[in-house]
């Protein structure tokens, strides 16, 4: 990131982790689009601070979407991200977070792993009816066009 000033707010950002990003300054650290940034935004997933007319993120809302990202990587709705994270505002010590997490983590896992066993018995179907189809040409000449 650049160091510079936010457009149209006066706040000076430095090299180091600045107090305050503006929504493309974000997105570039994050690696996403300031579209995505947006749509977190609209979900209640982050919610920027105003500077005059510009939307500006805190070291906080980096966070926050930094474990959105990795929720939404990892396969968990927005749903479970939004409880995840409304509950370590509201118990600090991360208990109920934990559990939550947990809880979350467990049904992925067992989700994923169903889905493994789909996809290789689907792997497995689509195996032997390969073998077969290869079979049966091996086994079979096609005659030549006449000429």
């Amino acid at each position: 990131m650049q160091p510079g000033v936010i457009a149209g707010t006066g706040i000076t950002v430095g090299r180091r982790m600045p107090e305050l990003y503006s929504v493309n300054q974000l997105a570039e650290d994050l690696g996403v689009t300031p579209r995505t940034i947006r749509f977190y935004e609209t979900k209640g997933l982050v919610a920027p601070q105003r500077a005059g007319n510009a939307r500006v993120f805190t070291r906080r809302d980096r966070a926050r979407l930094l474990l959105v990202l990795r929720g939404r990587r990892l396969g968990f709705s927005l749903d479970d991200i939004r409880e995840y994270l409304d509950l370590y505002a509201a118990d600090r010590r991360q208990t109920s977070q934990m559990k939550v997490l947990l809880e979350h983590t467990q049904r992925r896992i067992q989700s994923l792993e169903a889905q493994r066993r789909d996809l290789d018995q689907t792997l497995a179907e689509l195996r032997d009816i390969e073998r077969q189809a290869e079979a049966a040409l091996a086994g079979h000449t096609i005659p030549a066009k006449a000429g």
